[in-house]
């Protein structure tokens, strides 16, 4: 757990921002490449120092904070009242097809971040005053894989760049310019046009190298370097110290408060590990809290549940990311660098009812405190018994700051207990994040959707991670249950020279109470910043659970169904034993334990009329889960996407998922869906399949 592998024998002064040239630093495509996995350099505020804006989708209406239209939300899909563009340059032509302003900023400058959950038509994009465009294409092409289309990535290792610095829908590819950046949208405003790209904006002076596609050959060791170390951060990413690792290993009882390790400075902790061990381990790591004292202050910079603290919360979800990691046996590790002048102390306080075991290690690092360097912070907040709502949309506040800082960090950690078993009808984050940075009286970020901050679309339940975003628990059906998403402003981190306040709207597709919201907006400051951080208290660490016995409705994503419990549905109870979990719809899952391939188990439903149906398996996928294949009538039915076996395999995790059939006729009355047990994992030794409901839904064109 606390070796350092070092594979990377880059020296300080490379990997760390180091000047390209006598007096000020150059930026270049190679330095911002190098920006994207250092870490110690985000302690220190930037120099030269940057403001970094947002062009999106935005529904354009919003404009009054608390105004009529602040919750607009026509923010792509096309037809919008208002243009969602800078400007209109060209209006559409007989065929509907014009030309719209995306972006028009004087430089220096860089393009640090592009997403889109998806837009049609094309895109030019010119650099300074250069008449021909470095790009000229598909837009969605642009904005997923900014650089495919440049010939010079023949020598870039492309599948690692593929995973690292394309991320989900989001693209980290970097286009510096020196004077000017401009891009023009060619297409239909009645088409799907969703995007956002994030700015640097550097002060006028700056000295940098604008993008040209040649600077993929120019930095192409340093950019397969950087997704080396992108792709495993615990295997490749070089913490640079001479001091060894400083383990420490406490019990805490209930109620008890204690001081664990300590470190005398200047310095900085590179790397934290954690391990926490108690009976109820889920509810230990939300219980315990962390507390990181730096430089004597009165509370701690770093105030958070310990779990929670590292990015996966509830209970242990294995991820990897740049800043964050948490392994399968319980391991949590941040690679944040915490700086201190004097002195740096980390304690934790046991708020629940059972003794808590914390072990660890501290990575130190030489760091040198000066004018320019800032503690890290990360305050835990929560709300529950929230109502959330498609009317009484409200701005959530992650962090109201007042002073001098760097935001680098977002999660989101929900309890939502939507009844609705789809993604449209359960979704919880239609709202828009909104940053307002230094006086700002419009946003300088305003997203067009929070799955769209976090780096994805389409309120996707997927489990995913990458080095900057992921979504590393969401239960299901859909977006129901405990749900966590991240995102690290690493090459996109947000300045703030005299104050910062972080909204992100709770905007649901239903009104839907009992919703709990926790949240960590991690960000650097200078000693002497001012938030609205309020003490953690038992309340907000409350045992949350979802709502006992719950039943599935047939709204959104699954009107004109009829749902059956499966238990309900069962031929004969061969095999089958029944699991209590607040999870499965009405307390029970039906569970089959299948001996060998080719067993069979059936289950009988009705349907109250002739036509065309689609049937849904609302399915248990887990580390004992194995495979199967689906008959209805003994015919056997692909799944939607042609695929023709249930995979319900899924490491480290217990997930609710729904699985639709292909589109069938049938006739009213009685009717047999079977599943074939197809076989599992080698290792696993005892299979099981686990059927939820089953739902029967007239498909209506």
């Amino acid at each position: 757990m606390q070796k350092f592998i070092i594979n990377t024998l880059i020296t300080l002064a490379v990997l760390f921002s180091a000047p390209e040239g006598a007096g000020q630093p150059v930026i270049t495509t190679g330095s911002l490449f190098k920006e994207m996995t250092d870490l110690y350099n985000l302690a220190k505020f930037p120099e030269p120092d940057f403001r970094t804006i947002q062009f999106s989708s935005y529904d354009h209406r919003s404009i009054l904070p608390g105004g009529p239209d602040w919750f607009a939300n026509s923010d792509g899909f096309g037809g919008e009242p208002i243009p969602n563009f800078e400007k209109v340059l060209k209006a559409p032509d007989e065929k509907g097809i014009g030309e719209y302003l995306i972006a028009d900023v004087e430089g220096p400058g860089a393009v640090v971040r592009l997403w889109t959950a998806a837009i049609s038509g094309k895109i030019r994009v010119y650099i300074d005053d250069v008449s021909k465009p470095v790009y000229e294409g598909e837009a969605d092409q642009f904005f997923r894989r900014s650089y495919d289309s440049f010939t010079e990535m023949k020598e870039i290792n492309k599948e690692r760049f593929n995973k690292t610095i394309y991320q989900r829908d989001a693209s980290y590819t970097p286009f510096t310019f020196n004077k000017r950046l401009r891009m023009i949208w060619i297409g239909n405003l009645k088409e799907i046009h969703f995007y956002q790209i994030g700015v640097r904006l550097y002060p006028e002076g700056t000295s940098i190298q604008s993008f040209s596609p040649g600077d993929i050959n120019e930095y192409s060791e340093i950019i397969n370097r950087v997704t080396l170390a992108l792709s495993d951060p615990e295997e490749h990413l070089e913490i640079l110290s001479k001091e060894p690792v400083q383990p420490f290993s406490s019990s805490l009882r209930p109620s008890e408060k204690k001081d664990v390790f300590s470190l005398k400075g200047p310095g900085a902790i590179g790397k934290l590990t954690l391990r926490i061990q108690a009976k109820n381990i889920e509810l230990a790591l939300r219980q315990t809290v962390l507390h990181i004292i730096c430089d004597d202050f009165s509370s701690g910079q770093v105030q958070s549940p310990a779990g929670d603290f590292f990015g996966a919360a509830p209970g242990i979800n294995p991820y990897k990311s740049l800043p964050f990691t948490v392994l399968p046996d319980g391991t949590m590790i941040c690679r944040y660098v915490m700086p201190f002048k004097h002195s740096l102390r980390i304690e934790f306080e046991n708020n629940g009812n059972q003794e808590v075991i914390v072990d660890g290690s501290v990575q130190p690092v030489p760091f040198t405190w000066d004018d320019r360097s800032m503690h890290f912070r990360a305050r835990w907040r929560a709300n529950h018994n929230m109502i959330a709502s498609n009317k009484e949309v409200q701005d959530l506040p992650f962090l109201l700051a007042h002073g001098k800082g760097v935001y680098v960090g977002t999660v989101s950690y929900l309890l939502n207990p939507s009844p609705v078993p789809t993604p449209w009808g359960n979704w919880w984050g239609e709202g828009d994040e909104k940053v307002f940075i230094d006086g700002d009286t419009t946003p300088s970020i305003f997203g067009t959707g929070s799955e769209d901050y976090y780096n994805y679309s389409w309120s996707s339940p997927d489990i995913f991670y990458f080095p900057y975003c992921g979504q590393p628990r969401n239960d299901g059906p859909g977006n129901r249950g405990f749900v966590t998403n991240f995102r690290w402003h690493i090459l996109d981190p947000l300045p703030f020279k005299t104050n910062i306040r972080f909204y992100m709207e709770l905007f649901s597709h239903e009104r839907t109470p009992g919703l709990s919201y926790a949240r960590i907006g991690y960000h650097y400051a200078f000693p002497g910043v001012t938030d609205d951080h309020l003490p953690i208290s038992p309340e907000d660490l409350r045992e949350l659970k979802l709502p006992e016995n719950w039943q599935p409705v047939s709204r959104f994503g699954a009107r004109n169904s009829v749902i059956y419990a499966a238990e309900d549905l069962l031929i004969n109870n061969q095999n089958i034993h029944f699991e209590k979990d607040r999870l499965w719809a009405g307390g029970t899952l039906c569970v089959w334990s299948p001996e060998n391939p080719g067993e069979k188990k059936d289950f009988k439903f009705t349907t109250d009329s002739d036509g065309e149906k689609r049937i849904y398996i609302t399915a248990a996928m887990s580390p004992q889960s194995g495979k199967v294949t689906v008959f209805v009538d003994n015919q056997q039915v692909k799944l939607a996407g042609k695929a023709e076996i249930l995979n319900l395999h899924c490491d480290f995790r217990l997930l609710l998922r729904n699985f639709s059939l292909e589109p069938m006729t049938l006739k009213a009355g009685e009717h047999v869906l079977s599943l074939e047990y197809r076989g599992a994992k080698e290792q696993v030794t005892s299979p099981e399949i686990g059927i939820d409901f089953i739902w029967v839904q007239n498909v209506v064109r």
